[in-house]
């Protein structure tokens, strides 16, 4: 990879992701009621949720004739719901279990704090917070940062909060997605070369990417589906990560860079690969190498 090329902008985040799933209505119900995703709007095919009404965090769309996930195929782990402390994270935790939905884990991660669960189609959800930044332990070589997978002291976080919230907390985000993965060395080469992201730490059939020197935007691990296929169109799943960054030059970088290096880049599904291509003129679509949709934009497009 040329080194002159600039990383990715480390003001990135996670905008938005967009889920198809088998039930529309029992899925919009248990995101709300739940997880605690204020309802935006619901219309007959589709649902938006989210605690900012003008920036939805939660598309979900409707499946005509739902068919199940094939074992083994590539796609969707778990989309991450990042709270802003750990008293929120103690009041979704409360309001999971009050609902009497089953939590399927919770680790301490070093860096984080995570309890896991699953929507109504299987899909996978971490909810979690981060530990102050100057506690993450870092690597001898101070590169990147080491990740473990301990049990957390659910205690000890519950005993922050007393009663669970109504709704998730207003500055929850998506911290990060993760992913199911065919190959864990091409995923990275695609997320690390060709997009710009830093790799942070490896575990044995997974990776971990992000900008700004954050633990992960991005996960990608092949514990289920080494060698996989997606599933297909009609099965429920991942459909779309949208990928915010901070303005039109940032953005315009990141065109010149997928450029360079070679990947097949288009504004709004037109198929362009030029760099000469305005940022201002469309988002950015892209496909990873396993076929998973994202579409790159900039902060001031989505300004209210």
């Amino acid at each position: 990879m040329p080194t002159e090329l600039s990383p990715i902008d480390p003001a990135l985040r996670i905008g938005s992701v967009e889920l198809a799933v088998s039930d529309l209505s029992r899925s919009a119900d248990f995101y709300e009621r739940v997880l605690g995703l204020p309802l935006i709007s619901r219309g007959e095919d589709s649902a938006l949720l989210g605690p900012d009404r003008e920036h939805p965090l939660l598309a979900l769309t409707a499946l005509a004739d739902p068919t199940p996930v094939p074992p083994g195929s590539t796609g969707l782990f778990h989309v991450a719901w990042l709270h802003p402390s750990r008293a929120t994270l103690a009041e979704t935790v409360r309001r999971v279990v009050g609902e009497r939905w089953l939590l399927d884990g919770a680790s301490d991660h070093g860096v984080s704090e995570a309890l896991y669960l699953s929507d109504p189609d299987g899909l996978g959800i971490e909810i979690y917070v981060d530990r102050p930044r100057e506690l993450w332990e870092r690597p001898a070589d101070g590169h990147g940062v080491k990740m473990v997978t301990l049990p957390l002291d659910l205690d000890d976080l519950l005993a922050t909060s007393a009663e669970a919230s109504a709704a998730i907390g207003a500055d929850t985000t998506i911290g990060h997605m993760h992913l199911k993965v065919a190959d864990v060395p091409r995923a990275v080469a695609f997320y690390r070369d060709a997009l710009g992201l830093d790799e942070q730490a490896r575990l044995p059939s997974a990776g971990f990417l992000s900008a700004g020197g954050y633990h992960h935007h991005v996960g990608v691990n092949s514990w289920q589906s080494q060698g996989g296929r997606p599933a297909p169109d009609s099965a429920p799943g991942l459909r779309r990560v949208d990928v915010e960054l901070s303005d039109t030059e940032a953005l315009v970088a990141l065109e010149r860079r997928l450029v360079e290096v070679g990947s097949e880049t288009g504004r709004g599904g037109d198929g362009a690969d030029s760099a000469s291509v305005r940022a201002n003129e469309g988002p950015l679509a892209l496909h990873d190498p396993d076929e998973n949709a994202l579409l790159v934009f900039s902060a001031a497009s989505v300004s209210p």
